[in-house]
C-alpha cells in the first residue's frame, strides 16, 4: 500500500503543485497606486504631445480671443451697414413720392396752361371789331354732348373804353326737325339774367326731344323794357 502511494506520488499522473508568494496588502496597493500613477503619466505626455501636433499651443488663447474680437468688429460692421441701406432706401422712397408728386404737379399745370391758351384764343376770336359800337355777341358755339342734350357758348361785349353797366337778359332758341316737321324750342324757364360791364362769358345745356334734328341755334340780348339789344344765329 505504502508502495502505490509512493508510486503515485513520483509518477506523471501525481497532482498539479501551484508556489504562490504571499505578499503584504500595502505593498500591493503600493503596486496598484504606482501603475495607475505611470498610466496617468503615459496618457497626459499622450495628450500634451498631441495638443503641440494639432497646433494648440499657448498662443491659441490669445488667438481666440483676437478671433472673438473681430468677429464682434464685423458684426457692428454688418449692423452699420445694413442701417446705412435702411436709410438709403427710405430716401429713394421719399424722392420717388417727390417725383411722381412733382409729375402730378406739372400734368396739372400743363393742363391748366392749355385751358388758358384756349381761353385766350376764344377771347381773341371774340374780340370786336375795330369801328364797332354797343352791345354785340361773338364767337356763338354749339354741340350735341349725348342725344337730345346740347350745350352751347358765347360771349357778350360790350364796345369802348368805359361802357355803363348793362343789366338785361338773354334766351336761347332750338330750331330744326321733329318727324319731318319744322320745330323749334324756347329756352327752357324763359329768358335767363344778364349783366356785364365790358364783357361776359355765357355757356349752358340745353335739353331737346331726343327725336328733334337741330339745324341753327339763335341766341337775343333783351333790355330791361325787353327790346332787343343783340342777336345772333349759328347754322348747325
Amino acid at each position: 500500500m505504502r508502495w502505490k502511494l509512493l508510486r503515485r506520488r513520483l509518477s506523471i499522473s501525481a497532482p498539479r503543485m501551484i508556489v504562490r508568494s504571499r505578499l503584504p496588502w500595502p505593498l500591493r496597493w503600493a503596486a496598484v497606486a504606482l501603475m495607475f500613477g505611470f498610466s496617468a503619466a503615459l496618457g497626459l505626455w499622450a495628450f500634451e504631445f498631441g495638443k503641440d501636433i494639432a497646433g494648440f499651443d499657448g498662443d491659441s488663447k490669445a488667438e481666440l480671443a483676437k478671433l472673438r474680437v473681430e468677429v464682434e468688429q464685423l458684426r457692428d460692421e454688418r449692423e452699420k451697414a445694413l442701417s446705412v441701406a435702411n436709410i438709403a432706401e427710405s430716401l429713394l422712397k421719399t424722392e420717388k413720392a417727390a417725383q411722381d408728386k412733382l409729375a402730378q404737379s406739372v400734368k396739372a399745370v400743363e393742363a391748366e396752361n392749355m385751358t388758358l391758351k384756349s381761353d385766350l384764343g376764344f377771347f381773341e376770336r371774340l374780340l370786336p371789331a375795330s369801328g364797332s359800337e354797343g352791345l354785340t355777341i361773338r364767337g356763338l358755339q354749339a354741340e350735341e354732348k349725348s342725344p337730345g342734350q346740347l350745350r352751347f357758348q358765347l360771349l357778350v361785349m360790350q364796345a369802348g373804353k368805359a361802357p355803363p353797366e348793362f343789366a338785361g337778359r338773354y334766351e336761347v332758341t332750338l330750331t330744326g326737325l321733329l318727324d319731318g316737321k319744322p320745330w323749334s324750342l324756347p329756352q327752357p324757364g324763359g329768358p335767363k339774367p344778364l349783366q356785364l360791364k365790358q364783357y361776359l362769358r355765357v355757356e349752358g345745356m340745353i335739353d331737346h326731344p331726343v327725336g328733334a334734328v337741330v339745324k341753327a341755334v339763335t341766341v337775343r340780348v333783351l333790355g330791361k323794357n325787353g327790346e332787343a339789344r343783340a342777336n345772333q344765329t349759328l347754322k348747325l
